[in-house]
């Protein structure tokens, strides 16, 4: 059974806080599967995570290209895991479907989107009953507090 991560993103935007969290991940000698609301997201966000910082990137993919299964991140539309990844990033709208096979969840919404408020509440429902949750919220200064 995953962890599952609720992060509320509200002062630091997902393209701010993403970044951190997938080095993180790295870090720990997981792969990693970001699933976006749409290819133009994906395309957005893998143009980002080249940029993010000046003294570092992100090794990473869209799925689709020919090196997939070899990628460390890999950014999707879809609900497979080509890359073998331990822990899937549900961003940008999306929902998670299922969380079999990871060891880490990671669902990221913004708390200026209420319809994005309002999935988070359904997804948190949905899996609540069978896994163990924790629910982030940022902080003004952007420190994450545990709040569930």
């Amino acid at each position: 059974m995953p962890d599952i991560l609720f992060y509320h993103l509200e002062p630091r935007p997902l393209e701010v806080v993403l970044p951190q969290l997938l080095e993180k991940t790295l870090e720990r000698g997981w792969r990693a599967v970001v699933e976006v609301g749409s290819t133009e997201r994906a395309e957005a966000l893998d143009a980002h995570l080249w940029t993010f910082r000046d003294d570092s990137f992100l090794p990473h993919g869209i799925a689709g290209d020919d090196v997939e299964a070899h990628q460390p991140i890999l950014l999707t539309t879809g609900s497979d895991n080509p890359n073998g990844a331990a822990c899937r990033f549900f961003v940008d709208r999306a929902v998670p479907r299922s969380v079999e096979g990871y060891e880490r969840i990671v669902y990221m919404f913004s708390g200026h989107d209420p319809d994005a408020v309002a999935e988070a509440r359904l997804a948190w429902r949905a899996l609540k009953d069978s896994n163990m949750l924790t629910y982030w919220q940022q902080e003004p200064d952007g420190r994450w507090v545990k709040k569930a």
